[in-house]
């Protein structure tokens, strides 16, 4: 299991979002990563295994100017992914498992579509979600097109320049809530975050339930 945390802010984002994430830290062991937009879409990765999150990224945040964010704890593949889509630039990161996920990158492949995150042969889950989400007619269709297709679970956050997009899986095995401080939102696959960081709950997600939230709120 992965934790996932974002947050759409008037001001600069990259603090809450840094230590939303960092509270997430036992939630994973392999990679973390956070993607801002600012002016443009910006990104950090980091392998922490052995490492804490803090001590990884505790330079890099304050490099990462903006007023909506999207961090992970992972607990196997590197996030998150950056997209150049037919929906414009997009990151993305997931809370989950693909069951059939080979079947689904072979589909994807003899269609022409290729994948540059592969790892002893697997492709990572997270740009598969991304590719499945691109192949809709927009993104709310392409996130319902992914579930759609995927055997397993997966929960996510999409952001990209309208805001964060934000999908319960359609069994309800990963959580996802949505919270509010002042004109402040944010989301967090564990509540916990949000006493630490002044939020309050707004919105539990249901299974299968796909929200944006942006600077207007939900």
């Amino acid at each position: 299991m992965s934790g996932v945390f974002g947050v759409v802010s008037k001001g600069n984002c990259n603090e809450d979002l840094f230590y939303g994430t960092d509270y997430h830290s036992h939630l994973g062991t392999q990679f973390a990563g956070l993607a801002v937009f600012g002016k443009d879409l910006q990104r950090k990765i980091h392998d922490i295994r052995g490492s804490q999150f803090k001590a990884k990224f505790h330079e890099d945040y304050q490099k990462l100017p903006g007023n909506m964010g999207i961090g992970v704890i992972s607990a196997k593949d590197e996030q998150p992914i950056l997209v150049n889509s037919k929906f414009g630039p997009f990151a993305i990161v997931t809370n989950g498992f693909i069951d059939n996920a080979d079947i689904l990158a072979k589909r994807l492949c003899s269609k022409g579509k290729s994948f540059s995150e592969v790892t002893d042969g697997k492709v990572n889950l997270t740009e598969l979600a991304a590719k499945l989400i691109i192949c809709g007619r927009n993104i709310p269709d392409g996130i319902d097109n992914m579930f759609n297709q995927i055997h397993g679970s997966c929960s996510l956050l999409l952001l990209n320049k309208d805001g964060i997009y934000v999908a319960r899986d359609r069994f309800g095995v990963t959580p996802l809530t949505i919270g509010r401080r002042g004109s402040d939102w944010a989301v967090t696959t564990e509540t916990s975050a949000f006493l630490n960081l002044g939020y309050k709950v707004v919105k539990y997600l249901q299974p299968g339930e796909i929200v944006l939230i942006n600077k207007s709120g939900i």
